[in-house]
């Protein structure tokens, strides 16, 4: 009977220290409650309790990846898409995130989701494939607004993946092979435009100067001479032939 009594004893005072002495890491925070009521935040380090009339609850300060479900979203041009995202976040109130709100991860969670479909929602899908940065701070930043009441502090969101149907995908390439096709146009309309000014500029300045339109003349004539051709057929301007007869002292007819 004595050793049991020993043993029973010695199993209770570990009962007790188990229940009175707890230590916290540094990253952990613990929510002290008195009689029920909140009494005060500690840690960390050695945290010393009385069985029965404090309990305390562990809070973990670290930050918290976590995945958003991959949601269905309607975009403001009717499209529908499924997108999914991932939050960064950490407690920076143990005392809001234990008191105001029951499971703070689940909380955190659902809002996560109405909010990427909320945000997404209203822009279209060109924003939602080519703005993904500003669509990460505007859902980071409402998400922070809505969760500090809970102590939580939103750090990033980013948007992992928007998923389309092969139908839709298809509709995107023909309509990007169709903006390449107008482009091509609009550059080969350029060009053809620089080219006929140019053209237009080189005319007039032939038709300013006499003498650098025969100039030109002449040298076409001895490009043409050293084609590999028998017979050479040309036309004679007749502003050359009086320009000839000018320079020789005759006059027109």
């Amino acid at each position: 009977m004595p050793y049991a009594a020993i043993g029973m004893s010695a199993a209770l005072i570990i009962v007790i220290l188990y229940n009175t002495i707890k230590i916290l890491k540094e990253y952990e925070r613990g929510v002290i409650f008195l009689l029920g009521r909140f009494q005060k935040v500690k840690g960390p380090g050695l945290i010393i309790l009385f069985p029965g009339i404090q309990k305390m609850t562990k809070v973990d300060l670290r930050v918290i990846v976590m995945d958003v479900p991959t949601q269905d979203v309607i975009s403001r041009d009717n499209v529908s898409v499924k997108v999914n995202a991932v939050i960064y976040f950490r407690i920076v109130d143990p005392e809001k995130a234990v008191i105001r709100v029951e499971n703070v991860f689940e909380a955190t969670s659902q809002l996560s989701q109405t909010t990427l479909r909320s945000v997404l929602g209203q822009h279209e899908l060109d924003d939602m494939l080519a703005e993904r940065e500003k669509l990460n701070t505007d859902i980071q930043e409402l998400l922070d607004q809505r969760t500090d009441n809970w102590g939580i502090k939103v750090a990033n969101v980013e948007i992992k993946h928007v998923d389309l149907d092969e139908s839709m995908i298809r509709a995107i390439a023909q309509q990007a092979e169709a903006e390449r096709a107008r482009r091509a146009k609009i550059i080969n309309a350029e060009a053809e435009k620089q080219a006929a000014s140019m053209l237009v500029d080189a005319a007039k300045m032939l038709a300013a100067e006499e003498q650098a339109l025969q100039l030109r003349y002449l040298q076409t004539l001895k490009e043409i001479s050293n084609e590999r051709t028998n017979t050479i057929v040309f036309p004679i301007p007749f502003e050359l032939v009086d320009s000839m007869r000018k320079i020789a002292g005759g006059k027109s007819p």
